[in-house]
Parts: C-alpha cells; sequence; structure tokens
C-alpha cells in the first residue's frame, strides 16, 4: 500500500480518481466507499444515508450521503446497478468512515448491471496511486484520521 502526505493510497482497489474506491468480490458484487483523502476533506462524518438493498443506481447516481460538520454530499457509483447490501456499522457509527475507510466502514454492495464494463472509467494500480497523488496535491490534503 502506498502512502502519501498521510493518506493511505492501497493500490489494489479501483478508484474513481475522486471520492470512490470500488473492490472487486468474488460473487460478483463490488464494495464502494470513500477514500482516505475524501474523509478527510470531508471532516469527521457525523451522518450517513445509504440507499436501500434493491435500490436500482444509474451510473453516477449517489450510492450515499454523507454529512459532516463542515460538508454535504454524495458517494456516486460509478457504474450502473442494484445495491444488494449496506454497511450498518457506519449507519449506527458514522464518523467510522474517518477511522478506517478502506476496511470496516465500507458504505455498500452493489451488484454492477454490466460486470464486463463495470470497471472501465476506473484507475488501479501504480496509475491510480499516481492520480490520487496529483488530487491530493491539488486540494493540499494532509490526511488524518479521527480516533474511537
Amino acid at each position: 500500500m502506498a502512502e502519501y502526505r498521510g493518506c493511505e493510497l492501497p493500490d489494489d482497489l479501483f478508484f474513481d480518481l475522486d471520492y470512490v474506491w470500488i473492490r472487486p468480490e468474488e460473487d460478483g458484487t463490488v464494495t464502494l466507499g470513500i477514500t482516505d483523502p475524501a474523509q478527510t476533506m470531508a471532516g469527521r462524518v457525523q451522518k450517513i444515508r445509504i440507499k436501500k438493498v434493491g435500490t436500482v443506481l444509474a451510473a453516477g447516481r449517489h450510492v450515499a450521503t454523507l454529512e459532516s460538520g463542515k460538508w454535504a454530499g454524495g458517494v456516486p457509483c460509478p457504474f450502473a446497478g442494484t445495491v444488494v447490501a449496506v454497511n450498518e456499522a457506519v449507519l449506527e457509527m458514522p464518523n467510522l468512515v474517518n477511522i478506517d475507510p478502506y476496511h470496516d466502514a465500507w458504505i455498500a454492495k452493489v451488484r454492477p448491471d454490466d460486470p464486463e464494463h463495470a470497471f472501465d472509467t476506473l484507475a488501479t494500480g501504480a496509475a491510480a496511486v499516481e492520480a490520487l497523488q496529483k488530487w491530493i496535491d491539488r486540494y493540499d490534503v494532509q490526511c488524518m484520521r479521527c480516533a474511537e
């Protein structure tokens, strides 16, 4: 895993190169969450709303909305699909997103409508890490994590 300006940048995930990380699962679903730099920019997340299981999403539509003391915004799904699971732990403790954005604080699992092309607009590996470093520089982010 790469680290840059305190931000963890896993090179085994896929990224939309803005706010979202994506991990393909063996059952054909994908797990989505927000990146370490994005959680830092948002500040301590105080509220999260996630679309219900069964919700059909168009590409780019929000699978969730996060609110902090200084920001409110959506978490877009980069491909069309259906929500198949939500992370109850982040609904109960929204700031978990600020503590462990890549593991315990995943937001939702989605089954892509077109699995063959779901990752066409995403980056992974060294190319993703390099692009995320540029994003971090552009927004002058120094990542921090909240304590439990």
